[in-house]
C-alpha cells in the first residue's frame, strides 16, 4: 500500500529524548542500532556524530527532505494548539511549556534535514517498514521502536504486533519499545496479550521504568529478547 504524506504527522525526537526514553547508556555506544519508525527524529544524526552506528528505517523516507518539511510545518501549529488546550494531561519536565515542546519538535527536524540527503546515500536511513525488515537474522544488537507500535493500538491489530516484534527480535538481540500507552494515555489494549503471545514464541518480555514522561503515566518501555538467559539479565 503506497505511503500518503498527507496522512502521515512527522515529528521527531532529539537525541537526549531516545536516551531518556530507551534509557540507553554508554554501553549501548558501540552496539549496532536499529531505529524503527524513526521518521524525522535527528536521534540517527546526532548518535552518528558522535560515533555510533545507527540505521533509521521509516516509510516516510521515500520522500524528499522538503516534502517531509511541508507537511511538518502544515500540523505543528495544529498540534501545539492541541497540546496547549490539554495541558493537564501532560508532564512538563523535558519539554517544560508547550512552546518548549515546539522548539524541541523543530530542533529535531532541522537537524534530521541537514543530514538526511548524506544519510540516506550512506544506508542510515532506508525505506522499510514492519512487519517485514530487509535484513538478516541477528544484524543488529538493539532495535528501537519509538512512537509507533502500541501508541496506534486503534490502527494496527494484535497479530500486526505480535509479528513486528518477532521480526524485531530475529533482526536484533534485543528489542525496545517506547511508549507502552495508547495515543488517549491509556495503557495499551494490545501490551499483556502481545506479552503471552511473545512468550508462547520463545520471546521474553520485561516492562522499565525510564526517566522521561511526557504522557502521564507514558514512564515506561518494553523490552523483548528471543534467548531466555539473555532476558534473566535484563530484568
Amino acid at each position: 500500500m503506497p505511503v500518503l504524506l498527507k496522512q502521515i504527522i512527522p515529528l521527531g525526537r532529539t537525541l537526549r529524548e531516545y536516551e531518556l526514553m530507551f534509557a540507553l547508556t554508554e554501553a549501548d555506544r558501540t552496539k549496532k542500532i536499529l531505529g524503527c519508525g524513526d521518521g524525522p527524529a535527528s536521534f540517527n544524526a546526532e548518535w552518528t556524530a558522535r560515533g555510533g552506528s545507527v540505521i533509521s528505517i521509516d516509510p516516510i523516507y521515500e520522500f524528499s527532505g522538503a516534502q517531509i518539511k511541508e507537511r511538518f510545518d502544515a500540523v505543528i501549529n495544529d498540534i501545539i494548539a492541541d497540546v496547549e488546550a490539554t495541558q493537564d494531561r501532560w508532564v512538563w519536565e523535558f519539554q517544560q511549556t508547550p512552546q518548549g515542546l515546539r522548539q524541541n519538535r523543530v530542533a529535531a527536524m532541522d537537524r534530521f534535514l541537514a543530514d538526511y540527503e548524506a544519510g540516506k546515500r550512506a544506508g542510515r536511513y532506508q525505506v522499510a517498514e514492519l512487519p517485514t525488515l530487509p535484513f538478516q537474522d541477528g544484524a543488529f544488537d538493539l532495535a528501537l521502536c519509538s512512537h509507533l507500535l502500541l501508541l496506534y493500538s486503534h490502527l494496527l491489530s494484535l497479530d500486526f504486533h505480535v509479528q513486528a516484534v518477532q521480526e524485531l527480535c530475529r533482526v536484533a538481540q534485543e528489542v525496545r519499545v517506547f511508549p507502552l500507552l495508547d495515543l488517549v494515555g491509556n495503557k495499551s489494549e494490545h501490551l499483556d496479550p502481545l506479552r503471552i503471545a511473545l512468550e508462547q514464541e520463545g520471546i521474553e518480555t520485561v516492562i522499565e521504568q525510564v526517566p522521561y514522561e511526557f504522557q502521564q503515566g507514558g514512564n515506561q518501555m518494553l523490552r523483548a529478547v528471543r534467548n531466555y538467559e539473555t532476558a534473566g539479565q535484563i530484568t
